[in-house]
């Protein structure tokens, strides 16, 4: 009997988007615009960051939002009466935006004219850690409820991530979380990730999240 092949698959699906989110990199870019992969759980509070951060940057840039989800345009119709351009993705039950997806997403969003465009990513710790969209950051939101053992539970999207909020810190003296703890477990995967602690329903902390973020644009702008 013949040896049986063994084929890795994943593998070649991942190559294959690796190479996608270039060609996606690569055409923002050359259209002066960032793009920012927004990661977190279900109800780590995603859309009211967003709201918090279009606040306070929709007057220096012409800001999108991607909004991803298996169905609903609830998210989508929230960050819109926000001011801001925004259209729904559906993925039809996937739990992951892939390069693909993100490409045909920007496509029929039109990028032109845009400085920042955010994808929220689906609530998931797992899948859109794995896949690359074509992002200049990828951010990530650990809220307060979650607990702060999450960087050990969920690796890779602390790994992965340039960027690490720990939202709804007004709940700390609520659940047992330390944050301390929670920081150092994800810079024990990642060194260089930078932490935010704040709160989406105070507005805490996003002031110098905002300015840092916006001195991002800035940079990949070519920007002083």
């Amino acid at each position: 009997m013949d040896p049986v092949r063994i084929v890795e698959v994943k593998e070649a699906v991942l190559a294959d988007n690796d190479t996608a989110a270039g060609n996606n990199r690569k055409k923002l870019s050359g259209q002066r615009t960032v793009l920012i992969n927004l990661m977190g759980s279900p109800g780590a509070g995603k859309t009211s960051t967003l709201l918090q951060l279009i606040r306070r940057l929709k007057d220096e840039f012409r800001i999108g939002v991607m909004e991803a989800d298996v169905d609903s345009d609830v998210d989508a119709r929230t960050v819109a009466a926000a001011g801001v351009r925004a259209i729904q993705l559906h993925t039809a039950g996937l739990c992951h935006m892939d390069a693909d997806m993100t490409r045909r997403g920007l496509e029929a969003f039109g990028t032109e004219g845009l400085d920042l465009i955010f994808l929220e990513n689906i609530g998931n710790l797992v899948c859109p850690a794995e896949f690359e969209v074509g992002a200049d950051l990828r951010m990530m939101i650990l809220s307060v409820p979650e607990g702060d053992d999450k960087p050990l539970k969920y690796p890779l999207m602390f790994t992965v991530s340039d960027v690490m909020l720990i939202n709804k810190i007004d709940t700390a003296p609520i659940f047992d979380f330390d944050i301390e703890a929670a920081s150092e477990r994800a810079r024990a995967l990642n060194p260089d990730i930078r932490i935010f602690p704040v709160s989406a329903e105070s507005g805490e902390g996003f002031d110098a999240l905002a300015a840092w973020l916006a001195g991002f644009v800035r940079e990949r702008r070519g920007e002083r």
